[in-house]
């Protein structure tokens, strides 16, 4: 099995079974992402206490990319604190412009095949400007 197989198989895992995904009762931030451009949409709902991402859902609609993006996210921030949640979306989107990510990125590093399709990175990247926002109004 070559290493774009592995990744696309860990793609449609996530796509077909997603994690965190649905609604979440007594979110303390819940924010919305849309690509308009091809119709993904992602809402975000977070229990931030704390300091710390205590809990995470997802729902939307969208291509098999988007949905597995949101995810693979919400698995690496539940339970992590909001500071180590933004290094992460730091790492992520530096990984999908093509530099180093300079963290461990575990399963996300199947995206990094979207990079050959410019076009598909917005697909890839929107739960993490979704988490960004919705982060920074958490801090307020």
């Amino acid at each position: 099995m070559s290493l774009d197989d592995l990744y696309r198989d860990v793609i449609l895992d996530h796509y077909s079974h997603p994690r965190n995904k649905g609604t979440l009762e007594g979110a303390t931030v819940t924010r919305e992402g849309a690509n308009p451009l091809c119709g993904d949409e992602i809402r975000l709902s977070l229990v931030v206490r704390d300091g710390v991402v205590q809990d995470v859902r997802f729902d939307g609609k969208g291509c098999s990319i988007s949905q597995a993006s949101a995810s693979m996210m919400t698995e690496r921030i539940k339970g992590r604190p909001v500071q180590e949640a933004g290094r992460l979306i730091a790492a992520f989107k530096a990984m999908m412009r093509g530099e180093t990510a300079g963290e461990e990125m575990g399963d996300l590093e199947a995206l990094q095949g979207v990079r050959k399709f410019p076009v598909r990175v917005k697909c890839a990247i929107l739960g993490w400007l979704t988490l960004e926002g919705a982060l920074e109004e958490a801090a307020r």
